[in-house]
């Protein structure tokens, strides 16, 4: 009988072992690797909630600053309208009480008028005892008459009635020149207690720089970049904003000039910003004009509407209302116009007040009168001329168009609030403190006004004092006597008003002084 060898039977024991270690080793790397995933499962899973955590957190952390930004917001505009209606509630509380004084004003006129009733009711009965009086003595006149002198009664009436006319025509011009003088000396003076009134209600400063704009600079090094490689940035700022840039010997400062306010208040803008942010370069100095453009627009027309608002004059034209903004870079002898034009505006409404007039028309023409000067350096002719075309176009009220264009009396006034801006605008142009003159201006005006005095003969020395509101001429006492000089005074006064020009008026003050000296020995 056959016996396999011991190998043969080894060998399926030893193949079974081994693929029972092959399986125990795969079941045991399976096992690790179930495992390794479980463990990398469980760090994704902490992961993933530690990440939707942190995202929770930073979301709710949004949310509140969103939140907190959305209140600020809210408290921000909040306390803007609530501002708004303090300034609304302001000028409500003013007006009322305009309106009380002014019904105590009628109070006080009514009594006054029911005063000159009972005035008149007396002189009018001291009239007609006066007629009896004078009936009686005329009879007895012509009794005593036709007595003595032997006249007939149509002889003595006669010339009774002659001696009677003559003592009546004296009378009555006594009279007349008592109540014209006693008229005219109550309308000057009520006429100075007007605008002396309007004049202490308006006391405000406006002077403000004419055609340049300062911006200073952190150190000389930042001119350079300004300037830019071979001017390429200067020469983009002055075509994107229209600007003339100077650039001296100034220390830390460029100078920005031009006609246009509008355009130097956005041109110093943006260099300020330029020069804050340290990039500069013509693609950003395009942007930040565009910007900046777009918010002066915006700036424009919210001061042409506070303007508005403050001066009490509703309903105007946008095109209007930008206009006005633009008067607020814009300036007259030193004089901010939108401020001289709320100032006449104020000065028109209290006028007309105490005047009994259209007190609304009378401001809203006040405001408007120098709207041309927002434009007058773009269009061609007056800026009186130009404001009141604009008003035409825009629909403005006839009366409103005459005033503007007549308040420098190159069109007659036709009506009565045409005459008050004329009035008003004068105010607001002369008081002390409106207007500011340049150096050459007013040396130039002092050497005048000597000049003119010292062309006069007879006269010694001359002196212009008062910022040149008086010139004071001191006569020699042989050549000039009193009568002299007051011919002199006069005489200079109408020269220096064919002469020269000046706001307000100037005062010519002659001294004639003589001295009489003598030595006791």
């Amino acid at each position: 009988m056959f016996r396999p060898p011991f190998i043969f039977i080894l060998l399926p024991i030893l193949v079974f072992l081994a693929g029972w270690l092959g399986y125990l080793l795969r079941l045991k790397i399976a096992q690790k690797k179930l495992a390794s995933a479980e463990e990398l499962s469980e760090r994704l899973i902490t992961n993933a909630r530690q990440e939707a955590k942190t995202t929770l957190r930073e979301a709710r952390v949004e949310a509140k600053d969103e939140a907190l930004r959305i209140r600020q917001d809210a408290e921000k505009k909040g306390d803007e309208r609530l501002a708004e209606l303090r300034r609304v509630e302001k000028w409500l509380g003013k007006k009322e009480l305009q309106l009380d004084k002014r019904e105590s004003e009628l109070e006080d006129r009514s009594d006054e008028l029911k005063t000159r009733d009972q005035d008149l009711e007396k002189r009018n009965e001291a009239l007609s005892t006066q007629e009896e009086r004078l009936s009686t003595a005329i009879e007895q006149q012509t009794v005593v008459l036709e007595e003595l002198g032997g006249l007939s009664a149509i002889d003595a009436k006669r010339l009774l009635l002659e001696n009677l006319r003559g003592e009546v025509e004296h009378e009555s011009a006594r009279m007349i020149k008592e109540v014209r003088d006693e008229a005219t000396a109550r309308a000057d003076d009520e006429a100075r207690r007007i605008i002396t009134g309007a004049i202490q209600r308006m006391a405000g400063d406006h002077v403000s720089e004419v055609t340049v704009s300062v911006v200073p600079l952190p150190n000389d090094e930042m001119k350079g970049r300004v300037i830019g490689r071979e001017g390429r940035n200067i020469r983009a700022f002055e075509m994107s904003t229209g600007v003339d840039v100077v650039v001296d010997d100034t220390p830390e400062a460029i100078i920005l000039s031009s006609f246009d306010p509008v355009r130097r208040e956005v041109a110093r803008q943006v260099m300020e910003k330029l020069v804050h942010d340290g990039r500069i370069h013509p693609a950003r100095i395009e942007d930040l004009v565009t910007k900046t453009d777009k918010k002066m627009k915006n700036v424009l027309r919210e001061t042409g509407e506070q303007a508005a608002l403050d001066a009490g004059v509703p309903r105007l034209h946008p095109e209007i209302i930008h206009l006005l903004g633009r008067l607020r870079y814009r300036t007259s002898f030193g004089q901010n116009v939108l401020q001289h034009s709320l100032e006449v505006s104020y000065f028109c409404g209290m006028i007309a007040e105490e005047l009994g007039l259209n007190a609304k028309l009378a401001r809203r023409a006040g405001l408007l009168h120098d709207i041309g000067k927002a434009i007058d350096h773009e269009v061609e002719g007056t800026h009186a001329q130009i404001g009141a075309d604009h008003a035409r176009r825009y629909k403005e009220k006839p009366k409103v168009i005459n005033a503007i264009e007549a308040h420098h009396g190159i069109v007659e006034p036709t009506t009565a609030e045409a005459v008050l801006v004329m009035a008003a605008d004068a105010l607001s142009a002369a008081r002390p403190g409106a207007r500011r003159e340049t150096l050459d201006l007013y040396l130039k005006r002092l050497r005048n006004l000597e000049e003119i005095a010292n062309t006069q003969s007879g006269v010694k020395r001359s002196f212009a004092i008062q910022a040149g509101r008086e010139i004071r001429i001191i006569v020699d006492p042989g050549k000039i006597n009193d009568l002299g000089a007051d011919e002199m005074a006069h005489a200079v006064a109408r020269q220096v008003e064919n002469d020269m020009e000046y706001p307000g008026k100037i005062k010519v003050t002659v001294i004639r002084e003589h001295r009489s000296t003598n030595f006791a020995t």
